[in-house]
């Protein structure tokens, strides 16, 4: 039942914390004129396009969590309404034997 409560926390966990970082790189790759520094060209378009698939799964993964999180209320709620159902049947035959 918590599998998809703890896989939601560790996704959004990893989703937030891969935004971070990558944004905590491009802060630290900016000099004094705000402008980022790179040593090629190259480097440039390779960095920018890894960080912008990292964050495009970085959305995913709070997506992701969000359908684990409303999957675990769906499962929670499925397993009240089943207690309740075996309450009342369980008082339903107690009336019955009386």
């Amino acid at each position: 039942m918590y599998i998809f409560l703890i896989l939601g926390i560790l996704s959004l966990l990893s989703g937030i914390g891969l935004i971070y970082w990558i944004n905590r790189r491009r802060f630290y790759r900016r000099n004094v004129a705000g402008l980022e520094g790179f040593s090629s060209f190259e480097a440039s378009l390779f960095i920018r396009f890894i960080e912008r698939i990292g964050k495009w799964l970085a959305y995913a993964l709070i997506l992701f969590s969000l359908f684990l999180f409303y999957l675990h209320s769906l499962e929670k709620e499925r397993i009240e309404d089943k207690k309740q159902r075996i309450e009342m049947s369980d008082k339903a035959s107690k009336i019955e034997t009386n």
